[in-house]
């Protein structure tokens, strides 16, 4: 794939973090504004395509495998909706398939672990996503069936964690609250992209974006319905929640009582990518422009909340006790 090399200029700092196993790179990097303007932070979890040589070399069929994990040149469309709203925006470099950004920690299926020993007894009650081969680490794909040469070793998946995933959500959680400390209120945006959805009948349109707020739980309705609206007005298909309605970035760094808002967004692939879905095509502006148009509508709004009843721990602390 031809590499877009992101700028997204001097008024931006970047800081990165993390690092993946067997090698030095960053897990991922923070782009913050110099002058904070925006209580948004857009997150992109999926599209990380830093591949250490170990990996790719223990997948059964590396390429193939690549293109159906990772939410393909979704950080480019972060990049563009940055540059256009001076949002903050946190992109993971960390491929998908090393480790699943949008899992649980203990999401792990023991079955693909060497050597697991006591901790594969004491875990055996993963969850519906580990056992559908889409875990904390991704085992399995439609069409292909295992996706790895030889097991993990628990060394490995605790390098995984302890490199990648921790860092990450630790950078995350912090730039959410910098932010509702300074607005009274902050919105994370989780930045996914999906294949194409099928027809349910034959006169069904199917969404070409997806809003999931964890049915109500991870955001203020509002922010949802101008979202939903906002989309819908400029002739897209959206749905809410179904199929996709978030995952473990919005369960743990959400906190509506506590103004931490968050919501995740699906993007077809059809909208910014070729036939193929390997390159962007030349609609992939045209998407960041809708993107960037909702993020600032959003972020008025989130402004407007923060104002009305600004955020102070010790009443927020009582109220939840």
């Amino acid at each position: 794939m031809s590499e877009r090399k992101p700028f997204l200029g001097s008024e931006f700092v970047s800081k990165s973090g993390g690092n993946l196993p067997g090698s030095s790179d960053a897990a991922y990097t923070l782009y913050t504004p110099k002058k904070l303007t925006s209580p948004v932070i857009v997150a992109v979890p999926h599209a990380g395509r830093a591949y250490p040589s170990d990996v790719a070399a223990k997948m059964r069929e590396p390429q193939w495998s690549k293109l159906r994990l990772e939410d393909r040149c979704a950080d480019l469309l972060g990049y563009g909706v940055a540059q256009a709203t001076g949002t903050a925006l946190l992109v993971a470099h960390a491929p998908r398939a090393l480790i699943d950004l949008n899992r649980s920690p203990d999401d792990v299926d023991w079955g693909m672990i060497s050597g697991a020993g006591v901790r594969r007894a004491a875990n055996s009650h993963a969850n519906r996503r580990a056992r559908g081969g889409l875990g904390l680490v991704p085992r399995r794909l439609p069409g292909l069936g295992e996706i790895w040469r030889e097991p993990l070793t628990c060394e490995s998946l605790d390098a995984r964690i302890d490199g990648v995933h921790r860092p990450y959500h630790t950078q995350l959680g912090r730039m959410m609250e910098r932010l509702r400390d300074e607005w009274g209120a902050s919105l994370l945006i989780d930045l996914h992209s999906m294949p194409p959805l099928k027809q349910s009948h034959e006169s069904d349109v199917p969404a070409n974006l997806v809003i999931g707020d964890r049915f109500g739980s991870s955001c203020d309705d509002g922010l949802v319905d101008t979202a939903l609206r906002h989309l819908r007005g400029g002739g897209l298909h959206v749905a809410h929640n179904r199929p996709y309605s978030g995952g473990y970035v919005l369960d743990h760094h959400s906190a509506p009582r506590r103004r931490l808002f968050a919501m995740q967004i699906e993007v077809c692939r059809s909208l910014y990518l070729d036939n193929l879905f390997e390159e962007p095509s030349g609609q992939m502006d045209k998407i960041i422009n809708t993107l960037s148009d909702l993020v600032n509508e959003l972020a008025a709004e989130c402004i407007a909340r923060g104002k009305a009843r600004p955020f102070h721990e010790p009443e927020f602390r009582d109220a939840a006790e």
